[in-house]
């Protein structure tokens, strides 16, 4: 089974990071936390700071939030880190055999639970901020 990005759990781990420890938070140090390559931090930290969700100081490096843990939610770091293009969290395969009731009429029966599927996950991360996440780090 093909999974989603790791890049929203990356985020998320990087903007909490932050927020805990504002100073020195290069990307290095945060590489270190994640345990992953400071390349693809840094390539993290360019979609959160194109979204509005961190800033970052050039020379000394080093990456600050931009706004309160509090308004910022995890809907705004799922669609920072672009893991799915709009309404795309579910594929469907291509070219079903349109001679089979199935798979000329699977695409329309299921695209729309699909959706509300999609629709109800982004709400729920919508009611999740990042300081209600990092609460439970202590």
């Amino acid at each position: 089974m093909k999974q989603l990005s790791t890049r929203f759990s990356i985020a998320v781990h990087t903007l909490s990071l932050i927020a805990v420890s504002p100073n020195g938070c290069t990307g290095d140090f945060i590489a270190g936390s994640v345990n992953t390559n400071p390349v693809v931090i840094r390539r993290i930290i360019g979609m959160l700071k194109k979204a509005g969700l961190v800033n970052v100081r050039p020379g000394v490096g080093g990456a600050s939030l931009r706004k309160a843990p509090e308004d910022i939610t995890l809907l705004d770091v799922y669609r920072a880190v672009h893991v799915t293009e709009e309404n795309q969290l579910f594929r469907m395969h291509e070219d079903p055999n349109e001679l089979c009731p199935v798979g000329r009429n699977i695409e329309s029966v299921l695209q729309s639970e699909l959706t509300e599927a999609q629709s109800a996950m982004e709400q729920r991360l919508a009611r999740t901020t990042l300081s209600q996440l990092t609460a439970k780090f202590v």
